[in-house]
């Protein structure tokens, strides 16, 4: 007689929506509600550096649809991989090693930051999960973003990606909020995105804005700066940009636009002076 195969159960499915609180996550969200799409879990990481204004986002968010916004963090704090956790880092050039305090700020090729702050929790929370459930999770991409579709986290068989489906741009996301009454305060008239507040990879301009505009938050990048061992930005310490924006203010007083040969000529001599008197 034939042995009989003991079929496993099938695991029951688990629709968690991924929220990053921007524009495209939100619309997402939003849309996926109001179609009556099955949503199980609403996941936040939270890196703990998010804008004031987007904290009052989630909080409205939240009591706007009636479901509970699943918040988690890393172990350990941002302060702490920036300027405390040990590490070890190979130099290709000399093919040595040294220790050092912190990852140091993060970099184009270096993003420690998305990883530990919310690859590491998310993936943590999902395998979890995917003891007693089979995943399906629902990614906040717009039609738009192509490079983002084309990563290998976003061609996973239980990554689904709605806005794609929809044909919904970044900007078709923003107006759907706004239409709503998300607003994040004014946050996406100041910048184009409106992730961490401190990210190094944020464009001079958005910096300019956070030094004009966000006094406490600047005052807490200069602090953590001065603990790292890596530059804020490849040519610019927190000190320096603030200096370089200091003088951009005096050239647009005197009437000048912040560009040409004149523009950067100067504004070279004005730094390489500000490093000969601080010698």
């Amino acid at each position: 007689m034939a042995k009989m195969k003991w079929m496993k159960k099938p695991k029951p499915e688990l629709h968690v929506v991924s929220l990053s609180g921007g524009k495209d996550s939100t619309a997402m969200l939003l849309r996926m509600l109001e179609e009556g799409m099955r949503v199980d879990i609403i996941l936040f990481c939270d890196t703990g550096l998010e804008f004031p204004a987007m904290y009052e986002h989630l909080a409205k968010l939240e009591k706007d649809i009636g479901r509970p916004i699943t918040r988690i963090r890393s172990f350990h704090t941002f302060e702490y991989y920036l300027t405390q956790k040990e590490i070890l880092v190979k130099h290709k050039k000399n093919a040595g090693q040294r220790n050092y305090r912190g990852y140091g700020w993060s970099g184009p090729l270096n993003r420690w930051c998305t990883k530990e702050l919310k690859t590491i929790p998310r993936e943590k929370f999902l395998r979890q999960l995917q003891e007693h459930y089979d995943i399906i999770e629902y990614v906040g991409l717009a039609a738009d973003e192509g490079y983002r579709f084309e990563r290998e986290n976003n061609q996973k068989p239980n990554c689904r990606h709605p806005l794609v489906d929809w044909g919904m741009t970044e900007a078709d996301c923003l107006q759907y909020c706004y239409d709503r009454g998300y607003t994040w305060g004014g946050l996406y008239k100041l910048f184009s995105r409106v992730s961490c507040w401190c990210c190094p990879l944020q464009p001079l301009a958005e910096l300019r804005i956070l030094y004009k505009s966000y006094p406490e938050l600047w005052a807490q990048l200069k602090e953590w700066d001065k603990r790292t061992w890596r530059k804020f930005k490849t040519n610019y310490s927190v000190e320096e940009l603030e200096a370089r924006f200091d003088f951009e203010e005096q050239w647009q007083a005197e009437g000048k636009e912040l560009k040409g040969g004149d523009f950067h000529s100067q504004l070279k001599k004005y730094m390489e002076g500000r490093q000969c008197t601080k010698k």
